[in-house]
């Protein structure tokens, strides 16, 4: 199974429950086994981050937001990436935090995630955060906003929902169902989509992700925000991986295509 993991829902379980176990802690030291580090340079990045305390963590997107004294320390986890508080050092433990009593170890078996350290008053002005959409639970995440998104967008909507430039959070897995409840064909352009559409695109991202959030996420494939904590959500996923089982509404066959290289699932019959 190829998705990308973690999406919204996954980052925010992650963030809920290192908040439950590092608030608090200060950051005596850091190694960088394996640089995975945007910006600064990695010696800078140890310099800096050297002492300081981690005051509260929050999500932006898909990105883990570490505040700290001076600095926002920005943590994208991408396909593989996880945070332990034990054990321990492995080959795929990559950046070490140690505080006075304990330590954080960034783990990546892929190596694809990203670690970025800025100025706080500069976070939400520099890369990656200035580029992002909106939250899903934006005031002005609306059908005005959407149709002025999508009005010279001929993408299929399924690639569009992807991009973090319009709506954050959505990856590959809630896309399928966000457009399975919509009853909107995944090949559909962007540009095609009436206004009941574009309300239900809105309507089902907020329902999908926030019962996926209750659920700790989806667990597919190696997912798990903590140590042995695994998400339940995928046990709720009505098209996504269910490939020739039979549509749970009008028991016509799941499919699976390829658009734009990304698995999706869609039922033909509701989906039209």
């Amino acid at each position: 199974m190829g998705d990308v993991m973690p999406e919204l829902p996954e980052v925010e379980t992650v963030k809920n429950t290192l908040k439950r176990q590092i608030l608090g802690k200060k950051i005596i030291s850091v190694d960088v086994l394996y640089n995975i580090i945007d910006k600064p340079d990695v010696n800078q990045f140890r310099k800096l981050v050297k002492n300081q305390t981690i005051m509260d963590i929050k999500r932006r997107g898909k990105f883990l937001m570490f505040e700290l004294n001076d600095y926002y320390l920005l943590s994208h986890l991408r396909m593989e990436g996880k945070y332990f508080i034990d054990g321990d050092i492995t080959k795929h433990d990559h950046v070490i935090f140690h505080f006075d009593n304990g330590i954080l170890k960034y783990n990546d078996t892929r190596k694809f995630g990203r670690m970025y350290l800025i100025k706080k008053d500069r976070v939400y002005d520099e890369r990656p955060l200035c580029c992002l959409g909106l939250e899903p639970w934006d005031d002005n995440l609306n059908c005005i906003y959407l149709k002025d998104k999508l009005k010279n967008k001929k993408l299929p909507i399924k690639t569009i929902l992807l991009d973090q430039s319009i709506i954050v959070g959505i990856g590959n897995i809630y896309a399928d169902e966000i457009l399975f409840k919509s009853r909107i064909n995944p090949l559909k352009k962007g540009n095609e989509l009436n206004k009941k559409e574009l309300d239900n695109i809105i309507k089902y991202t907020k329902e999908i992700l926030e019962e996926a959030i209750k659920e700790g996420g989806t667990t597919i494939k190696s997912y798990e925000s903590s140590r042995g904590v695994h998400g339940k959500f995928q046990n709720n996923l009505l098209v996504h991986n269910h490939e020739n089982d039979k549509c749970k509404v009008c028991k016509s066959i799941i499919k699976k295509i390829k658009v734009n290289g990304r698995g999706t699932y869609f039922c033909p019959s509701c989906q039209k």
